[in-house]
């Protein structure tokens, strides 16, 4: 049995894996390619085809150019989304402290969790300014008080009642432009003014029943010199 051939070393050896110890200038010197090119007129011999390709053997070879973009390709997504596990601190009627956004500090009233996740709060609105509107439990402190909120329908809140409609895009002139009124993009419907009335109504009920409850509620909660956020109790 004849013995396996071995493998040609390389003429420049690699000091890492894709660099090598030479630069391509230094190769081509080495292998005496300036040579073979001198040989035949200063250009690299070319090999003619016996036979020219047949119409089918062209029709066979791959494309030399290929699209820039990529062609998108769905990816398959076999996961079921988990519903979002609401925190146990966290109970219809509970006084949460928003951490962020436009309500940054004030107190809210939780009313339920909504299919996507996030959470159902109001002031209510008469009480401190904040209407009902979604938050993320993230970035909400759960504190020990609690409203009893029985008698509150909130069954007709859902995420569709938050999501705004669509709005067609219309040219402006330049005149136009600078006469649109602030009352296109901030008129709030009347059927939801008329729900924020429903459920503060509710609520002021009970609140006013206990003491001090709507004071706290109206009060804006923020951290003062010599206080340590680590040894709060809400």
């Amino acid at each position: 049995m004849a013995a396996p051939k071995k493998a040609r070393a390389s003429r420049n050896k690699e000091l890492i894996k894709g660099v090598g110890r030479l630069s391509r200038s230094k190769v081509y010197h080495k292998r005496g390619l300036w040579a073979i090119k001198a040989k035949h007129g200063g250009a690299f011999p070319t090999q003619k085809p016996s036979e020219k390709p047949t119409e089918a053997k062209a029709a066979e070879k791959p494309p030399k150019y290929y699209p820039a973009d990529d062609v998108p390709r769905p990816i398959p997504r076999n996961r079921k989304p988990k519903p979002t596990k609401l925190r146990a601190s966290i109970t219809p009627g509970t006084v949460l402290i928003l951490l962020a956004g436009r309500f940054m500090g004030k107190r809210v009233v939780f009313l339920k969790q909504l299919p996507s996740g996030l959470l159902l709060v109001t002031g209510p609105f008469k009480v401190n300014g904040v209407p009902l509107r979604r938050v993320n439990q993230a970035y909400v402190i759960a504190t020990s008080t609690k409203i009893d909120i029985s008698g509150v329908n909130v069954e007709k809140f859902d995420d569709k009642y938050f999501t705004k409609e669509a709005q067609k895009k219309k040219k402006k002139t330049e005149g136009q432009f600078f006469e649109a009124s602030k009352e296109e993009s901030k008129v709030l419907p009347q059927g939801k003014k008329d729900d924020q009335k429903t459920i503060d109504s509710q609520l002021i009920s009970k609140i006013e029943a206990v003491p001090d409850l709507k004071a706290y509620l109206a009060a804006r909660f923020s951290l003062r010199s010599g206080m340590k956020p680590h040894e709060l109790v809400f």
